[in-house]
């Protein structure tokens, strides 16, 4: 997989994925859980037609069917992982594949996290990743460990535009910029109002 190792630029003029385009999905086990079944449930279930595997290797060599899946991609399609770490294990080359796929006209969904960049908001999650790229490169974990400790004007203004969607939990928001749901609470002091005035204003399905 091709990926630029600078800065994440601005969002680009292409329009990412339309809804409506093909799925593929990718799946990554890891050494310490090895089961698939629930990755390729939940990614047949979003609706990938095709969906690719990689399992450890013992040369530890990077994995051929990401790769692969990646530059199986086209215009239009929308590349669908059960979560962010069983894309990449680096925030900063994750940051660098979303906006390589975002300059394709390709869209990106991580069912765990709720990240869709084909969605209403889509571009907010994009300059999410921009404003992430500013932070020093650490590992994708499942824990607080790697989250960034300097809290940005930049980050926090990203972090009120996508609070401002209701579709957005506040805990997804917390994972999607790497920080804790208290951070948000700490740092946004009006947030609970933000998300009250917000839930009271989102139309009626």
């Amino acid at each position: 997989m091709t990926s630029s190792a600078g800065p994440f630029s601005e969002p680009s003029t292409a329009r990412p994925a339309a809804p409506g385009g093909i799925r593929v999905g990718y799946a990554r086990v890891s050494a310490e859980t090895r089961s698939l079944l629930p990755q390729i449930d939940a990614l047949l279930a979003a609706g990938c037609q095709s969906v690719f595997i990689d399992t450890p290797s013992e040369d530890g060599a990077r994995q051929p069917e990401r790769q692969a899946c990646h530059a199986a991609l086209q215009a239009g399609a929308t590349l669908v992982v059960p979560s962010l770490d069983r894309y990449s294990d680096s925030l900063h080359e994750l940051i660098s594949v979303i906006g390589e796929l975002d300059e394709r006209g390709v869209g990106f969904i991580s069912l765990r996290e709720n990240i869709d960049t084909t969605a209403p908001g889509g571009r907010q999650v994009i300059r999410a990743f921009a404003a992430l790229a500013a932070f020093p490169r650490k590992p994708l974990t499942g824990n607080h460990r790697g989250r960034p400790t300097v809290i940005t004007p930049e980050l926090l203004r990203v972090a009120r535009e996508l609070l401002a969607d209701p579709g957005n939990s506040v805990a997804s928001v917390a994972r999607l910029l790497g920080v804790s749901t208290g951070t948000l609470y700490n740092h946004i002091p009006d947030l609970r109002e933000l998300r009250a005035a917000r839930t009271t204003r989102a139309p009626a399905p």
